[in-house]
Order: structure tokens, then sequence, then C-alpha cells
């Protein structure tokens, strides 16, 4: 594995269909990710199942499940390699039941692709209220993911049929989505694509001599390597684990902040349970030590599978090590809620691989969400649109971080009636102390909760 390169992790999001699945897998397959052999054997099985346009898409989706329906479910990891960098790409699940596995996979990316579907009527799905290609966008952003390349895929379409003039439009209108949410066009750069024929995916493409842009792979070949916080002490939020046998209890996770090294006793937050790392892997490779951005599995000592779950973050016990978190103060933006937010409010939190339901305690200020400047004391409510500071309380166990500490710890997105409400940024964290149980934490204000 060529340590020598930059590793960057890639999210490809994109409303259901848009042909996410088929561009990844033919950009790994030309990069030499998969044999052809392989290619191969999934083509002759799509076409059993009577899906031959599936075959690339298959290499990402190797869920059994995902293969019947022809959608990708939970977070695939794959590898290939540029000229620059060291790729890992994370294909995002895009329908819209998935949304909480594509926020557990964009919160570990650094650039996303978006895939806008270039058919008649389908760009206009995805792009509508309730289509995905907005929400993903602004979930991208939100969770800091700051570079983002637009394919517009199935240029090939019938309805489309390679046209200069629908790339511009959707071009134009995704520009000024893209600009709303807060990256800026011009930084953007728009590919037309055939994710199924492999136009402009890695070689120029000879049906659209009017575009003269990077092609997919250049385009990530330009990206602004990420930067890492090594210097910082260990966090690394626990996306699954694994029982395997002859080895036993494996997490899989995310590097975000400091190294993680065989030999290091680390413990688990919220639950306190600390453990010896006995080995460190990383797509199959042992490795001596784990920086921030790989995606490693790391087998721990005299552990259960079912001590340790997604959402959990693993830290030094030497070095500041995480604790669990009574509650925490946070900037949160309303994006789209359709009442008023007040206290007593109860939406699931997604931050990092977390998914947990946080109270809204207290409204301490309305703000301008892009001066910070106070607009109102004490709001008795918030409404879309508006940007204010909050405490919050987890129902349960909760691992956070101050964004300025430990920024992939310190954004979340808020999310109910299955869409993104509203997306923050943590300003600070009150953390249990040593030994201190969440009883004796500090009860909370206004009416007691209903058990």
């Amino acid at each position: 594995m060529g340590k020598e390169k930059v590793h960057v992790n890639l999210v490809v999001i994109g409303h259901v269909d848009s042909g996410k699945s088929t561009s990844c897998g033919h950009l790994i397959y030309k990069c030499g990710g998969i044999d052809k052999r392989t290619i191969e054997k999934y083509e002759k099985e799509a076409n059993e199942m009577g899906k031959s346009s599936f075959k690339y898409a298959w290499v990402l989706d190797k869920l059994k499940a995902e293969r019947e329906r022809g959608i990708t479910i939970d977070i695939s990891l794959f590898k290939f390699q540029t000229d620059k960098f060291y790729f890992t790409i994370i294909d995002a699940p895009g329908h819209r039941d998935f949304i909480k596995n594509m926020i557990t996979g964009t919160s570990q990316a650094d650039v996303a692709i978006l895939i806008i579907a270039a058919g008649k009527g389908e760009f206009e799905a995805g792009y509508s209220k309730n289509g995905q290609t907005r929400e993903h966008a602004l979930l991208a952003f939100t969770l800091g993911v700051k570079q983002m390349v637009v394919g517009v895929n199935k240029m090939d379409d019938k309805s489309v049929e390679w046209k200069q003039d629908r790339y511009l439009e959707i071009k134009q209108e995704v520009s000024e989505y893209l600009k709303k949410v807060g990256y800026n066009p011009a930084k953007v750069p728009f590919i037309p694509i055939s994710g199924w024929l492999g136009d402009n995916m890695v070689e120029k493409s000879t049906n659209m001599p009017w575009y003269d842009g990077p092609t997919l792979l250049g385009a990530l070949d330009n990206v602004q390597p990420p930067k890492r916080h090594v210097d910082k002490p260990l966090r690394l939020p626990v996306q699954d684990v694994y029982k395997i046998s002859g080895i036993g209890t494996v997490p899989v996770g995310r590097v975000e902040t400091g190294i993680l090294r065989p030999g290091t006793v680390v413990v688990f937050a919220p639950s306190g349970i600390s453990t010896e790392v006995k080995s460190v892997e990383m797509h199959h490779e042992s490795l001596e030590e784990a920086l921030p951005g790989d995606n490693v599995g790391f087998n721990i000592k005299n552990i259960a599978v079912n001590q340790i779950k997604r959402g959990y973050v693993a830290s030094d016990s030497r070095s500041d090590p995480a604790r669990e978190s009574i509650d925490f103060t946070a900037q949160v933006i309303i994006l789209n809620h359709p009442g008023q937010i007040s206290v007593g409010y109860t939406p699931v939190l997604d931050c990092h691989t977390a998914h947990i339901a946080c109270r809204f305690n207290d409204l301490k200020q309305k703000v301008d969400r892009r001066s910070g400047a106070v607009l109102e004391q004490e709001p008795k409510f918030v409404k879309s649109g508006d940007a204010a500071i909050v405490t919050l309380i987890p129902t349960k166990s909760m691992c956070v971080e101050p964004f300025t500490e430990y920024p992939p710890l310190g954004r979340f997105a808020v999310r109910d009636m299955r869409q993104t409400v509203a997306v923050g940024i943590i300003k600070e964290v009150n953390k249990l102390a040593e030994g201190q149980t969440r009883s004796a934490a500090p009860e909370k204000k206004g009416k007691a909760a209903k058990k």
C-alpha cells in the first residue's frame, strides 16, 4: 500500500439511481482497484438477474440485499490511486431511508463527488424539494466536506444526447444552490460524464467536444490535500464492531485526530471501558501506526463485541481521554423545519458515527448566521432560517467534543421527519468528571421529562 501518497477519503453522494455506484465502480475499475475478471463475473451475475446495466455498480454493491434491490445500503469502502493521491471511496446510499448511513459515511470524508443524473425528469426528481441532491450537498458541507466535485452523469441518456445546453442548465441551478449552502461555485468543477460508458471518467470524451475542463479523475487529482490533526490526542469514532473468529473483537472506524498504535491502552467513551490495542489493520494490512484519515480495524483484548457500539469514541487513556457528555452548547442553524422549535424538542442528532436523540434544553440566543452577532436573548422559539446558541442534553450516553478542539467530533446534523432539519457546531461540552455517574449530573431545566 502506497503510504507515501496522501490519503484522501472520498464520499460519493447524490439522489438514488443517479449512477453513483456505477460511476465509482467504473473509476475503481479504470484505476486498477478491481481486475477485469471480477467485472466479467459481476456482468454475468447481473445479466442472470436481468440487470445488465449494473455491472460496475456491483463492484460497490456487494451486499446481497442491495443486489436484489439494486440500491447501496451500507457504506462500502474501496480504494484506488491517482498520480498524487491514494483514495478511499465511501459510496454513500442515496435513498431517503438510508440518510443515516449517508451521514456516517460523509462524516468521514474529505472530498465529496456529487453525482447528478442529467436525464429529462431525473435531474428534476433528484433536485426537487423531496429529492436528495440538495440535502446531500447540504449535509456534506455541514459535516465538514469542504471540497466538492460535481459529476453530471448519464450524458449518454436518450433525452440528453451529450448536449451542452442541458449540462449548462444543470450547472447553473446546482451552482446557485451550492452557493446558498456555503460552497464557492467557482471552485467546484462540473464534469459531464457517463459512468456507464466511461466518458470523461479517466480519458477525455470524444462525444462532448464542447467541454474543455478536466476529467473526473483529473478533477480529483486537483483537490487540496486535507489538513490532518496528528498532534492532537487520539479520537476514533467507532463505526462498526466485528467479532472475527480466532482474532476476537475488532472495532472499525476512522482515526479523526492523533495516532493509533498497537500497544496503546484505549478507553471507549461514553462507557469508560479501557483495554489494550493488540494490532491495527487497514485494508487487511497490519500498520505500525494509523494516522488521521485512515479507516482502520483494531483488535482489542478481553472485551466482548456487545460492550462496544457504533458511536462510541476510542481515545488514549493517558492523553486527554474522551468522556461522556452531560450536555453541550452548540450553534445550530435551522434549515427546513415546518414549525417552530422550542425547549423540549428532541430530534435525533448525527454526530461523527453516533445517532442519538438529544433534547433542546435551553435556547440561549438567536444569532446572525453569518456574523454571529446576537439578535435576541433567550428566544421563545426558533424557526427555519434562524441560527441559535442552544444547550442540548443527550437522551442516551453520548460522547462529543468542542469543534475548536476536535473538529470531526464537534459537528452534527439534526434529523427529524426523515430529513435534515438543522446542522450545528459544538461550542463547549460539559463532561462527566472521572468516576462520576450520569445520575449525579445536574438536573435539566423546565418540566421533568416524561419517562
